[in-house]
C-alpha cells in the first residue's frame, strides 16, 4: 500500500474513529484502525466490538492496499504534524511496520494483520429512513444529559428512540437516570413509522453526536431489534442496541401539577449556579422557597456556610417549599431555549415538570431532594 493525503483529511477522519478505541484494550487489535486503499479512496474502521465506525476519504493512491496501525499514537501524530501537510502512507510486506511520512518527519507503527481485524456485522436492518442532521442533534442535545451512569440498571444507560402515531406522528426520544427525565420529539421522519422502541447506548450518543458536528444534510437511520446504523455524510456508524425494556417513562411524567412558576431562564440558572457553591458535593441540594412573585434560594452547609439569594418570579400559588439537586436544575436549564422556564409543582414531594415556551417538543421531570 502507497498513498499521499491530505492532514486535514486524515486529521478529520481519525479524529472520528479513533475515538471509539478504548484506551485499554486486553484484545491488541481493537487498538488499531483498519486502513483500506482501493477505487481512488481510503477508508478507516475502528470498532470496541459494540460500535463499528467507518470514515471514507479521498486520497492518492499510486499502490492499493489495507494495513492496520495504532489507534491513537497514529492519530496523535497527525494531529501534531504541521497545517497543510502531505502525508504519505507506505506498508509493504516484507515490514511489519507502516510508514508515516511527512516533510521531513518519518515515522515507523507497528501494523498488525488485517485478518485479525473484527467486522460488526449489520445484517437485517429492515427499518430504514432519513431525517435532517439538526432533528438528530435536538433529539440528543435534549436528552443525553439525563441518560443514567448506573450500570445495573443498564436498559437506563441510553437514550429511547421510538415512533408516537397518531393525528401529528412524531419520533421521540427519552432518557432517565430515575431522578429526572427528558423528553424531546420530532415530526416522523417519512419511513420511520411502525418502528419499535429501541435504547442506543450512551457511547453511541456520543458518537454520533460527534460525527453530527458541522453536519447540515440530511441523515440516513437503519434500525434491527439488535442494530442501529447511522449514514452521516462519508461516516458509518454500526452499534449494537441495549437489549433491554425502557420502563413505561409517561407514568411519571405529572398530568395535573397545578402550581405554576415563571421564572427567566438565565438569572434563575446564575443564582442556582452562585448558591450552590457551598453545597454538600454528594446531594448539591438547594432549597426553593416560593412566595407571591419570591422566589428565595437557600443552602445549608454546616461546614462551608449558609447561602441565600432572592429572585423576583411570577408566581401565585399558595407558598411552597420544595428541594432540588442543583446540577439536575442547571442540566435542565442549560436546555430551555426561551428567555423564561415554566415550572409546575403539585407538592414538596410530588416530581416536578418544566417545559420550554421555545420548544413545546420537549419537557422535563424533575424530581425532589428533601431538604
Amino acid at each position: 500500500m502507497k498513498l499521499t493525503i491530505e492532514r486535514a483529511d486524515l486529521l478529520k477522519a481519525l479524529s472520528h474513529v479513533q475515538s471509539v478505541v478504548e484506551r485499554r484494550n486486553t484484545i491488541p487489535i481493537l487498538s488499531n484502525v483498519l486502513i483500506r486503499a482501493a477505487g481512488g479512496k481510503i477508508s478507516f474502521t475502528a470498532t470496541d466490538l459494540d460500535i463499528e465506525i467507518v470514515e471514507a476519504g479521498a486520497a492518492q493512491i499510486e499502490q492499493e492496499g489495507n494495513t492496520t496501525a495504532p489507534a491513537h499514537t497514529f492519530y496523535e501524530i497527525v494531529r501534531k504534524l504541521p497545517e497543510g501537510a502531505q502525508i504519505e502512507l507506505i506498508k509493504t510486506t516484507d515490514d511489519p511496520r507502516m510508514q508515516v511520512n511527512a516533510g521531513r518527519s518519518r515515522f515507523s507503527l507497528p501494523a498488525l494483520p488485517v485478518d485479525e481485524f473484527p467486522v460488526l456485522t449489520a445484517d437485517d436492518l429492515g427499518h430504514s429512513f432519513t431525517m435532517h442532521a439538526k432533528d438528530l442533534v435536538q433529539l440528543i442535545d435534549k436528552t443525553r444529559f439525563a441518560v443514567s451512569t448506573e450500570e445495573t440498571r443498564y436498559y437506563l444507560n441510553g437514550i429511547h428512540l421510538h415512533a408516537m402515531e397518531g393525528d401529528s406522528p412524531k419520533l421521540r426520544a427519552v432518557a432517565t437516570d430515575g431522578h429526572r427525565l427528558a423528553l424531546a420529539e420530532v415530526a416522523l421522519p417519512d419511513g420511520a413509522a411502525g418502528m419499535s422502541g429501541i435504547i442506543i447506548p450512551r457511547k453511541t450518543v456520543s458518537e454520533v453526536r460527534r460525527l453530527l458536528d458541522g453536519v447540515d444534510d440530511d441523515i440516513n437511520l437503519s434500525v434491527s431489534e439488535a442494530k442501529i446504523r447511522f449514514d452521516i455524510g462519508n461516516a458509518t456508524l454500526t452499534s449494537k442496541l441495549i437489549d433491554g425494556s425502557f420502563p413505561e417513562y409517561e407514568r411519571v411524567i405529572p398530568r395535573d401539577n397545578e402550581h405554576t412558576l415563571k421564572i427567566d431562564t438565565s438569572v434563575f440558572a446564575a443564582a442556582v449556579d452562585r448558591v450552590a457553591t457551598i453545597s454538600v458535593e454528594k446531594s448539591r441540594s438547594v432549597k426553593m422557597t416560593l412566595e407571591a412573585d419570591t422566589l428565595t434560594l437557600t443552602v445549608n452547609n454546616p461546614e462551608a456556610g449558609q447561602a441565600v439569594e432572592e429572585v423576583s418570579v411570577n408566581y401565585d400559588a399558595e407558598p411552597l417549599e420544595i428541594g432540588f439537586n442543583a446540577r439536575y436544575l442547571l442540566d435542565i436549564l442549560g436546555q430551555i431555549e426561551s428567555e423564561e422556564a415554566v415550572f409546575r409543582f403539585a407538592d414538596s414531594a410530588a416530581p416536578s415538570l418544566v417545559e420550554d415556551d421555545g420548544d413545546t417538543g420537549a419537557l422535563y421531570v424533575l424530581m425532589p431532594l428533601r431538604v
